[in-house]
């Protein structure tokens, strides 16, 4: 549990040090053109990281049932997490996921790195409504995991 924690921590601290990086001088002239999909992708990991280590918490002190069946799922969660924040701004910017009925040129980046914390925070309910969106837009059935099976 400790190496779990100790990782968490340190892909945090990482992850807040990549946000800072980015008011930073010397941040890569080129990279500022993709700073919304870069905060985004921050944004995403720090949400996994929180959700994390509340697991930790509730489980091994709360619960007491801290099961190591579960370690990789903690070292695979932040990953996805950070994966989940960038596809929330690929929908956000496609217009597949809207955050207010009259958007306007000038809305704040607020949004979007809002929601991807929170899909990174909650990637099954994240996911579940992107597969919703592609049902309603492709027709694409939602997988198995999603359906319950």
């Amino acid at each position: 549990m400790k190496k779990i924690i100790a990782y968490l921590i340190f892909i945090g601290f990482l992850l807040a040090g990549l946000l800072t990086y980015h008011y930073h001088p010397s941040f890569p002239t080129w990279l500022k053109e993709y700073s919304l999909i870069y905060l985004c992708i921050i944004m995403g990991g720090l949400g996994g990281i929180v959700y994390c280590l509340r697991g930790v918490y509730l489980n091994a002190c709360v619960k007491k049932t801290w099961d190591k069946e579960w370690h990789p799922w903690y070292y695979i969660r932040p990953l996805v997490s950070l994966v989940c924040g960038g596809i929330s701004y690929l929908f956000l910017k496609a217009g597949l996921l809207v955050l207010e009925s009259n958007q306007s040129v000038d809305s704040s980046n607020l949004g979007f790195l809002a929601l991807a914390f929170i899909a990174g925070l909650n990637v099954d309910k994240f996911i579940s409504k992107i597969e919703d969106v592609a049902q309603a837009a492709w027709g694409i059935e939602k997988s198995r995991a999603s359906k319950g099976d």
